[in-house]
């Protein structure tokens, strides 16, 4: 299929100018409409490599804001064989090439692409949601994507970030920066849990899928260390008290059904199911 750039180096130039400015104009596209994101496609290898971060496969969903000539789209349907595509766009005669690619790539059994504000549209069943808009864009839809987004769900970005929330992943590819977030479950606050006759409880605090906090056991507090937060995945360590000796406490788990489940170990023996309830 063939795509077409909308414009040259100066005016790509211009609008990352305009960005890094905090500019808030809209530009005129080709369909009569005004654009918060002027036409800039993605190139292919860089389109691959998006989803390849994002790990697209059968079971995924896969949104793309601002979706232009719905290359995107069209790639993650048929060489990643996502089972639903939608792509969102503003401008009509974008949505049309799109479509008319999508029919040339024979996938339009598994992709939609709809003209609306992105705004004002639902994207919130996506397992995956790649974007290549701006960077004040990226941050008002920030709040959408880590409050009402599934746990686990990822994002890829071409070339801007979102302010504070540091990506998971970066990379860059002839000289195009990608950047990659997994939406992280909100786990902040207290949780608590019993193994035998021991009361155990963790105090969490937590900036996007950075988590700090402190253990309460038996022989006292401790700090927790080696904290990941993946999605719903959650682990972390803590130096704790056994039988008199200092060991390491490993737990592995997830956010389910309200409660944090999984696998608790001391220095990798006593290995004990627990699910830990908001603290009381």
């Amino acid at each position: 299929m063939t795509f077409y750039k909308s414009l040259g180096l100066l005016g790509i130039a211009a609008v990352l100018f305009a960005a890094g400015a905090g500019a808030q104009n809209k530009v005129p596209g080709e369909g009569s409409v005004n654009l918060d994101v002027p036409y800039v496609p993605t190139p292919q290898n860089v389109v691959n490599r998006m989803l390849e971060m994002a790990q697209a496969g059968p079971d995924d969903i896969h949104y793309d804001l601002g979706s232009g000539d719905g290359r995107i789209v069209v790639t993650a349907a048929r060489d990643f064989k996502v089972k639903k595509g939608v792509g969102v766009d503003i401008d009509p005669v974008r949505i049309k090439e799109a479509n008319q690619n999508a029919k040339n790539a024979a996938v339009t059994d598994r992709v939609t692409f709809l003209q609306t504000d992105l705004f004002q549209f639902d994207f919130t069943e996506a397992s995956v949601l790649t974007l290549y808009l701006l960077p004040d864009v990226n941050l008002k839809l920030r709040p959408i994507i880590l409050n009402k987004m599934k746990p686990g769900t990822r994002v890829v970005s071409h070339a801007f970030t979102m302010g504070d929330w540091r990506p998971d992943n970066q990379n860059v590819i002839d000289g195009e920066a990608l950047y990659f977030w997994m939406v992280p479950a909100k786990i902040a606050g207290g949780w608590e849990w019993k193994i035998g006759p021991d009361s155990y409880r963790i105090d969490l605090s937590q900036q996007y899928q950075a988590i700090t906090g402190t253990l309460q056991g038996p022989a006292g507090q401790s700090q927790l260390l080696n904290t990941v937060l993946k999605g719903e995945e959650f682990r972390f360590d803590a130096s704790v008290a056994r039988n008199g000796l200092p060991v390491t406490l490993h737990f592995i788990g997830k956010l389910a059904d309200g409660g944090l489940t999984g696998t608790i170990d001391f220095a990798g023996a006593q290995s004990t199911r627990i699910t830990a309830t908001p603290a009381k």
